[in-house]
């Protein structure tokens, strides 16, 4: 599934009979109160429930469990694409004592030129977790934010590091000098509320921060910021804590709205590349029957079936094109997965090859202590593109002219280590651009990389190109995408050729880039005109 989608999968401890009985109910309300089609019965097969407007609806039982399944498939003109929104319940008999739910909405586009778009939380998902009893692993999933005492600490402290557990806990603090209840209405709700049945969503009192943070020296959250805890805790190792992004509370009162985003950027990740549990997992693709004719003449009945069937091939192709997409995607993936397997393994061994000549040096000038003493890293990373977006006016020396919505579309399609990439590459080049400015530096940014100044950010010279080939600067549409903006002190026509790059991702169709220009001997800042899909080369199709 795409990270533009929407998806909850949660359990519940109802039996599946009450379950079913239930989502029926709130699939009929949500249809009529949110959606403003008329809805009378749900029967099994097709149903016609608006112009452009069908509600597949199948069901059944065997030896492995019992299943119930609704498709609302939408198309209205312009007919732009369908969406299309699906919710499961399903009970296992290799999985007792549990009901599974499974809620999707996704944007499938008509063509491949028009954009897949980001799907919303759907109304009907706060209407089920307002009536079902919710989990995942030993956490309640609930449609809104639930508050932390000081008694409650040690069972979320449990639920955190608990392995079956799928979904992030996202923890907001209360800062100090506040109301609790005005800043949960006023800021914590409004930044938690595309998260609802993505995350588990807590809000720490003043009380219990002391003890959570006790517990969770290296991975803490106080003073009105907002910490993301990934599945995988591991309480006692420090450097885990950089896998849990914190969002500070200035960046959340400045735009709660847009601090949504950034905090659902990684659950939504998250949502599209865990796979399913088995229960669902191995649930048959649903085959929609055509509705049947009761009224008419022999030929009205035969023409009205032929288009139900037309429509059924219609939808069969569209879904034998989307498993395409997922297919290519997931072989995408994998050819991903394994350059960055190798990619991390060579920058591992130098790296330990570097600790260990260092190491040496400070035992041959006496300092043990100093060799194997333990480092401590206090910069937290940015958990996604969209939160690096929102970051990059701490850099004095940087200028981004790009486009942000490419940047921040990145999320969509991104991959493990790439937000971290870019950001390693953005400190390095930070520094480069300030000991440049002062003329301090020699050379261009991979000569800084390959001898790096002692307390600099350092950034692998395998991933700097200055310079494009000479193809892409003869191919006058390639070469276009790369006159990138920039101020007009810095070129009179607004732009430039950026032809120097930094690789911040490989082995997919995406491959990001990110293009700069030096001007630190004119205005003393590097242009930042591209972070986004790499540009179109050779290689690209």
């Amino acid at each position: 599934m795409d990270a533009s989608a929407y998806r909850m999968v949660v359990w519940t401890e109802q039996d599946y009979v009450t379950a079913a009985a239930d989502a029926d109910r709130l699939v009929t309300e949500w249809l009529t109160d949110s959606r403003g089609y008329t809805v009378a019965a749900l029967r099994d097969g097709r149903n016609e429930i608006g112009r452009h407007v069908t509600l597949d609806r199948d069901s059944g039982s065997g030896r492995q469990g019992a299943h119930t399944r609704w498709r609302l498939r939408e198309n209205p003109p312009p007919h732009r694409g369908t969406w299309q929104s699906t919710l499961i319940i399903r009970n296992d008999t290799a999985d007792p004592g549990r009901t599974w739910l499974q809620l999707d909405v996704e944007h499938r586009p008509d063509s491949p030129e028009i954009p897949q778009l980001r799907a919303a939380k759907p109304a009907l998902a706060d209407a089920l977790l307002d009536t079902l009893d919710a989990h995942s692993g030993l956490a309640e999933i609930r449609a809104r934010a639930s508050v932390i005492h000081v008694s409650d600490v040690p069972e979320v402290i449990e639920e955190l590091v608990d392995q079956e557990r799928r979904l992030p806990i996202v923890v907001a603090s209360v800062p100090y000098g506040s109301d609790a209840d005005r800043w949960l209405e006023r800021v914590v709700d409004r930044a938690f509320t595309q998260l609802v049945g993505r995350a588990v969503l807590y809000v720490l009192t003043r009380e219990a921060q002391p003890a959570f943070n006790k517990a969770l020296e290296h991975h803490p959250v106080f003073g009105g910021g907002i910490r993301t805890y990934m599945p995988g805790v591991d309480p006692a190792w420090p450097a885990d804590g950089q896998r849990h992004p914190v969002m500070s509370r200035a960046t959340v009162e400045a735009d709660p709205v847009r601090a949504a985003s950034v905090l659902t950027a990684l659950p939504r990740n998250q949502a599209a590349r865990t796979p399913l549990p088995q229960p669902l997992a191995r649930l048959h693709a649903q085959r929609p029957l055509p509705p049947a004719t009761e009224h008419g003449d022999e030929l009205a009945r035969l023409k009205a079936d032929h288009e139900s069937l037309i429509q059924l091939l219609d939808e069969a192709a569209e879904a034998e094109a989307a498993r395409y997409k997922q297919v290519r995607e997931l072989q995408h993936d994998l050819a991903d997965a394994n350059w960055l397997a190798e990619e991390f393994y060579a920058e591992r061994r130098a790296a330990q090859a570097q600790v260990r000549a260092l190491q040496a040096r400070l035992q041959q000038a006496g300092a043990y202590a100093a060799a194997f003493a333990p480092v401590e890293d206090d910069e937290s990373l940015p958990g996604s593109f969209t939160e690096l977006h929102a970051r990059l006016g701490q850099f004095g020396a940087l200028r981004f002219t790009g486009d942000a919505k490419v940047l921040i579309g990145l999320d969509d399609r991104s991959k493990p280590n790439w937000v971290n990439v870019c950001w390693e590459a953005l400190q390095a080049l930070e520094d480069f651009a300030t000991e440049s400015a002062a003329g301090r530096a020699k050379g261009d940014f991979r000569a800084w990389c390959q001898d790096l100044p002692l307390g600099c950010h350092p950034f692998p010279a395998g991933k700097v190109m200055m310079k494009e080939s000479d193809t892409v600067w003869r191919n006058l549409a390639w070469r276009k995408e790369r006159m990138l903006p920039v101020p007009a002190e810095v070129d009179p026509s607004g732009s430039v050729y950026m032809e120097a790059h930094l690789r911040v991702g490989g082995g997919s169709t995406i491959s990001p880039r990110l293009h700069f220009y030096d001007d630190t001997a004119g205005t003393g800042l590097v242009y930042i005109g591209h972070i986004g899909p790499h540009l179109t080369n050779t290689r690209t199709s």
